[in-house]
């Protein structure tokens, strides 16, 4: 018996529409575009830039997230897809061995990173017309807390699960088949971007930091990446290059260049942006 675990055994639907299932996952992913639009739409009223400049935002970021976390998973984590299935990368479906919707199963969090990225450049050029660092900047706070919900989704789905906690402890994720406590490492990181949107939202609204270009988004890479390198000692591996490697995860070899980048775009010399 273990007294301090629980078990956990969501499917991970929350319902059907016939066929169709609505998951959990894709709620989470519903909720956080939504509040990052409300997010957004609260800064540019600060800002006194049109809301007309929201919906291509939503767009941007949207297309981006999906893409460069789909394409993220597949380079970083299974490349052999590429050859043996590159449909399955792009469409929500599976041909084989019979047809039938699968969702989007497999998005790595810094393919979306360095999607969001370039997206922001074309969105500021072709849009806003500001500076990239004065996007990234702000479009890093609802980021932050749509991350929260898109690791509440993988804990629904039973998936990027933690190690065995060795002890009562823990959750025991019975869609897997197991018996035995793991560590809520979902519930662990999403705590930890909890208080990254904390502190990026008191630090644009009650300091001058925001006139200080790209400073605002490299605390960003700093402290979200730093949750992240931390909370991949409690997962279990998901594969990857880091068994060439040693040492430490794919994840967290994968972190620490935006983490560095991030001491980078906070220390940098740079003046502060004019709001004229």
């Amino acid at each position: 018996m273990h007294l301090l675990s629980i078990t956990w055994d969501s499917d991970g639907v929350l319902f059907h529409i016939g066929s169709f299932p609505l998951r959990y996952y894709s709620l989470m992913f519903i909720v956080a575009f939504s509040a990052g639009w409300y997010i957004m739409k609260r800064i540019y009223n600060n800002e006194g830039i049109s809301e007309e400049k929201l919906d291509p935002l939503f767009i941007y970021t949207v297309v981006a997230t999906l893409i460069g976390a789909r394409l993220g998973h597949f380079i970083f984590y299974e490349p052999e897809v590429f050859l043996s299935d590159p449909l399955s990368v792009f469409l929500p479906f599976e041909f084989s061995p019979e047809f039938r919707f699968t969702g989007f199963q497999g998005l790595a969090s810094h393919g979306a990173a360095i999607g969001i990225i370039i997206a922001m450049y074309l969105y500021s050029r072709r849009v806003v017309e500001k500076p990239v660092l004065w996007i990234l900047d702000r479009i890093v706070i609802p980021v932050a807390f749509g991350g929260i919900f898109v690791r509440l989704g993988n804990f629904f789905n039973s998936e990027i699960v933690g190690k065995p906690t060795n002890s009562d402890y823990g959750v025991i994720f019975s869609r897997l088949g197991e018996t035995f406590p793991r560590h809520p490492a979902q519930l662990y990181e999403a705590f930890g971007y909890i208080i990254v949107f904390i502190v990026l939202w008191q630090v644009y609204w009650k300091t001058d930091k925001k006139d200080r270009l790209g400073y605002i988004f490299g605390l960003f890479l700093v402290l979200l990446w730093t949750v992240r390198f931390i909370a991949e000692f409690f997962k279990r591996s998901q594969g990857g290059f880091e068994s060439a490697l040693g040492l430490f995860t794919t994840g967290q070899w994968l972190s620490i260049p935006f983490i560095i980048a991030g001491f980078y775009f906070m220390y940098r010399n740079t003046k502060k942006v004019s709001h004229a």
